[in-house]
């Protein structure tokens, strides 16, 4: 049935296909190209809407270029663009034409054959220091191999720990095409990497996954002020609107999904004990990807029960839930079915989250069906702290928590952005559920609006949970540790009542209050107490001692503000010393707002604390929406990707390599000879240094070449430390955090080349580590991935 709303979610789709395709920087690129026939104007606008626009041509176009088979692979078709405007895609697009040479990827199929190959150092973006020039082997470009620990006379030397890359002579420049071709392609990937492929989006759903409270939030591309956040949520208290639901999932005993949110929590409580002692109930599970130094793709979690169950399924079925709930709310919004390749997905994760936990967030969105490997451009990962600063940033001051200290500005309907002027710095204090993110940005002059990250993100796990935390034990303390654990074993649903009772509680408190605080006991924990112990709940907290815990005849443990400020004193006392600790550095004087956002921070007291310390020296804003800040601003982020546009490295990166020995620099031990070479091993090769600004589009590039023809896989091993200056691989702070692979099963030869050389391109400026290769002879992309997950 046709309505308005159907005919203007179709002009959404038709319009924002446009705007992504034919964009500004896209037509400025492709005008600048003497060798590209460029359509532009309303010739452009009218090929646009009239071709590749409709859902069919949409299915059609994509099983031209990239149709999966059953079994899950691919075809080796490709497209040519010729006579038609090119389009840009991401860094595993299928077309992208410079010049008159086509790029198309070729996914290969998994083959075992990990050998490694030959590396040419070539330079960093920005190596002209003579610093970065002592990092390569010698001046200009040099080539190298790794090879097997075992010497022979043909074989070059390789590090025993780590496969190193010994130089073995200069690469003859030459001035073809080809060359030309090569040197534009990086600078075009780049600008392909905040796009969404070739799919057509219209509609950008963020999902803020918070430890204990989750939720999404939806705008249209036409309508970006416009920020929708989901309230309808199934269960909850009655009567109450809902912003965000629990992270809490429910799965049957074998398995399967029941249930999340609000309806996992009442379904879970409703069971019988003996039954829910079947069930598996997961809460507060994000903190695994935090706390897990060890994280990997086989990570398990605990459920209630104590049943271990695989993590990446875990956050998938929680995932699935958002996207479904999603993509069906969007449908009856309106009026017309909203497929998933109509929407651009956000995930936010904390900014101090390390590689491997953003790469398990992604897997487990691969496995709930909302992005597929094909075109990974269409979830983008936002990082807390940023995503909250887009949002404050745009907010009127008539839109803040006013405070009797705070100054009243002159004109209440002007926005914050307006009192600021490029270089003015602010900081931005997340609090969440489970951690507090402390990031540092100053606002630029060029691009206008866009942020500069002055200082990488700080913070720890100094969330709400803390709070929690002290509050078992005090129950601990009052009631005894043996019997609050066998409580929580035998009578799981009456644990979960109990913390649902008292987080109640806790955002009530205040530091203007002086009524007492009740916490209600559920029915189970007495009774069980009374049965295990012998003797009466208010017995317990009269032998405890505690000066301000009393017991109501109610059936309530009363806590007085003082009981509950000290429950909150730990964690409020560890967030002010680490923000008044970033604001004593140097590198960031001069800080002149401080924007509180996150979960809890919209408790009275961790508001009331922070201006107290800080509100003297910086001027402290703290949204009225205060929860909802992330969520929104991680809209805003998948609209403008780019609005973000220097960030700092959280470690220092870098590969193993072989250069020469130098006697009194290099130490005895490291010395390996080959054909009367004497090699340095073991050398740290640095891509990128913590605390480095990278902005985006920096790129490190490296050219790796096959140790022999017919190997199907390229496999480096990449290092990470917490410190600037590393010198070896070997070093005790030297941790090896990932893969680097290179795919090599479907290229096509008439004939082998002797020397095949693969340039690879690695991002360090985005949320996330990219990486994008190119085969140098052909100028074909070759399917190139980082893992993390795989140490």
């Amino acid at each position: 049935m046709s309505s308005p709303r159907k005919y203007e979610v179709e002009l959404e789709r038709r319009t924002s296909y446009l705007d992504q395709q034919v964009g500004d920087r896209a037509r400025e690129k492709f005008r600048t190209t003497a060798e590209t026939n460029v359509m532009s104007g309303p010739d452009a606008l009218q090929l646009r809407l009239d071709t590749s626009l409709s859902r069919t041509a949409q299915q059609q176009g994509r099983s031209t270029s990239a149709s999966h088979t059953e079994n899950g692979r691919e075809p080796h078709e490709t497209t040519t663009q010729e006579g038609f405007l090119p389009a840009l895609h991401g860094a595993e697009g299928l077309s992208l034409e410079i010049c008159g040479a086509s790029v198309m990827r070729r996914p290969g199929e998994n083959h075992q054959d990990t050998e490694m190959a030959e590396i040419t150092n070539t330079t960093l973006k920005e190596t002209d220091s003579e610093e970065q020039e002592l990092r390569t082997p010698s001046k200009g470009e040099w080539r190298g191999v790794i090879t097997d620990n075992t010497l022979t006379d043909n074989e070059i030397p390789r590090s025993p720990t780590s496969g190193a890359v010994a130089p073995l002579s200069p690469i003859a420049a030459t001035h073809s095409h080809q060359d030309q071709v090569i040197n534009t392609l990086p600078e075009a990937l780049d600008k392909t990497n905040n796009s969404v492929s070739s799919e057509q989006h219209f509609v950008v759903v963020a999902i803020d996954f918070g430890t204990t409270f989750s939720g999404y939030a939806f705008s249209f591309l036409r309508n970006p002020d416009s920020i929708h956040v989901m309230r309808k949520w199934e269960g909850g208290d009655p009567g109450v609107t809902n912003q965000k639901v629990p992270t809490t999932l429910l799965l049957t005993p074998t398995g399967l999904f029941h249930s999340f949110g609000f309806a996992a929590r009442d379904n879970y409580h409703d069971l019988e004990p003996g039954e829910a002692k079947r069930w598996m109930y997961f809460e507060r599970f994000k903190m695994v990807l935090h706390a897990n130094t060890e994280l990997h793709k086989g990570t398990q979690l605990s459920a209630g029960n104590g049943k271990l169950w695989p993590a990446v399924e875990v956050f998938a079925h929680a995932l699935r839930f958002f996207k479904d709930h999603a993509l069906q709310e969007l449908t009856d919004q309106s009026c017309t079915q909203i497929n998933n390749d109509d929407v651009r997905w956000v995930i936010t994760v904390p900014a101090i989250w390390r590689q491997p936990a953003k790469q398990f967030m992604r897997e487990a969105a691969y496995k709930a069906g909302m992005v597929s490997r094909d075109y990974p451009e269409q979830l983008l990962i936002a990082l807390e702290p940023e995503a909250a600063s887009i949002y404050c940033r745009q907010l009127r001051y008539h839109q803040l928590v006013t405070d009797a200290n705070s100054p009243q500005p002159t004109a209440p309907q002007a926005t914050v952005a307006a009192d600021m002027a490029p270089g003015d710095r602010y900081m931005v204090v997340d609090c969440g559920g489970g951690t507090v993110d402390l990031t540092v940005h100053q606002l630029e002059e060029e691009p206008l609006g866009g942020l500069k990250e002055l200082h990488k993100a700080s913070g720890g796990p100094y969330g709400s949970i803390g709070v929690d935390e002290a509050f078992e034990q005090l129950l601990h303390n009052i009631f005894g540790s043996e019997f609050i654990e066998q409580f929580k074993r035998k009578r799981p649903a009456g644990w979960v009542d109990l913390l649902v009772a008292f987080e109640a509680r806790k955002r009530a408190a205040s530091p203007y209050k002086t009524n007492p605080l009740n916490v209600s006991l559920p029915f189970s924990f007495i009774d069980y107490f009374k049965k295990t112990k012998g003797s009466s709940v208010e017995a317990a907290i009269r032998r405890s001692g505690y000066k301000y815990i009393k017991w109501s005849s109610q059936g309530m443990l009363r806590m007085s503000p003082e009981a509950m400020r000290e429950l909150f004193l730990p964690t409020l006392s560890k967030i002010v010393g680490q923000v008044i600790t970033v604001l004593q550095k140097p590198d960031v004087a001069g800080i002149k707002y401080l924007f509180l956002v996150g979960g809890f921070s919209e408790s009275p007291l961790l508001q009331h604390e922070l201006r107290a310390a800080v509100g003297q020296s910086v001027r402290v804003m703290i949204p009225q929406d205060v929860g909802l800040s992330i969520l929104k601003g991680a809209v805003l982020f998948g609209i403008d990707p780019a609005v973000i546009r220097v960030r700092r490295s959280a470690l220092t990166y870098g590969v193993g390599i072989l250069n020469k020995f130098v006697y009194g620099k290099h130490p005895p031990e490291k010395l390996i000879i080959k054909d009367g070479i004497e090699w340095c091993t073991d050398v740290f090769d640095t891509f990128v240094t913590i605390d480095q600004s990278v902005a985006i589009g920096d790129r490190v590039t490296r050219s790796y070449t096959p140790a022999r023809h017919s190997q199907s896989n390229i496999v480096i091993n990449i290092y990470c430390s917490e410190r600037e200056n590393v010198q070896y691989i070997t070093e005790a702070h030297v941790q090896k955090c990932g893969t680097l692979k290179l795919d090599l099963t479907r290229s096509d030869y008439t004939v082998a080349p002797h020397r095949r050389e693969l340039q690879t391109t690695m991002q360090f400026g985005d949320t996330e580590i990219r990486v994008t290769a190119l085969d140098i002879l052909t100028c074909t992309s070759v399917k190139a991935t980082i893992d993390f997950l795989n140490k």
